[in-house]
């Protein structure tokens, strides 16, 4: 129980990587805030598991991360669940394409919104929150932030510059929180059939050395490792199976 008597708020928990993520970290003791946007019946049912399996630990909030007034007081509702806050991981993301010719401004703000934007202003409303408890942050990136995406131009810079956004808050923040990110490969496939089909798929397990996806597992225990590792602070962690080798 590494993490008996901490809290912890991650957003988009209530499906996919967000959802195995809060789950390990309850495993290890922590509260848990689920954040969600649209997902409520998938937040409901996650939170409903974990306080049966340890009472009264987790609860769920509802935010636009797009709209900075409802970013605040997600962070403010955040601190009141349980008296405190030790953990953010800004997980919540948008990704679809933008091909060049057709980028729109839409789809700009959707994208750089959600994986930029708000990861810095909620990160930066929990600011006092998290150096009261000596906490840290998590940023999920992608390794499209290094080796951009085709026909995914908005998403791979948003991406890179939450790297920045990381390294950024690491100098800000310290000494009294510790910023990190996590750079996943191909953990779960999309959940449009038509956005990777099976060709593709296949295309992108030959360039992985370990010839296999991951598993959000991976990713979970990763998290892990940085929250709970004291002089670690600035860094990106790539968890692609060695992809980023060729």
């Amino acid at each position: 129980m590494k993490l008996a008597g901490k809290t912890a708020l991650i957003t988009g928990a209530a499906r996919r990587i967000g959802a195995q993520s809060a789950k390990t970290l309850h495993e290890n003791g922590a509260n848990i805030i689920i954040h969600y946007g649209r997902s409520s019946e998938e937040a409901e049912k996650l939170v409903e598991r974990l306080n049966s399996i340890r009472t009264s630990s987790a609860t769920m909030l509802q935010a636009d991360l797009l709209n900075i007034d409802e970013i605040h007081h997600l962070a403010i509702q955040a601190y009141n669940a349980f008296d405190g806050l030790d953990i953010l991981i800004n997980n919540a993301s948008t990704f679809y394409p933008t091909t060049l010719g057709s980028i729109d401004e839409d789809s700009w703000n959707d994208l750089m919104g959600t994986n930029i934007k708000a990861p810095m202003f909620l990160s930066q409303a929990c600011y006092p929150a998290l150096k009261q408890s000596k906490g840290s942050i998590v940023n999920m990136v992608d390794i499209h932030a290094r080796s951009p995406l085709k026909d995914h131009i908005t998403y791979s810079c948003a991406k890179a510059a939450k790297v920045m956004l990381t390294r950024s808050l690491a100098l800000e923040m310290g000494p009294d929180v510790r910023v990190n990110a996590i750079a996943p490969g191909a953990i779960l496939w999309p959940e449009d059939e038509n956005e990777l089909d099976i060709n593709v798929q296949q295309k992108i397990l030959d360039k992985i050395p370990l010839n296999k996806t991951g598993n959000p597992i991976d990713i979970a225990d990763t998290i892990m490792f940085l929250v709970t590792s004291d002089y670690i602070n600035g860094q990106v962690i790539t968890v692609d199976g060695g992809r980023q080798l060729f």
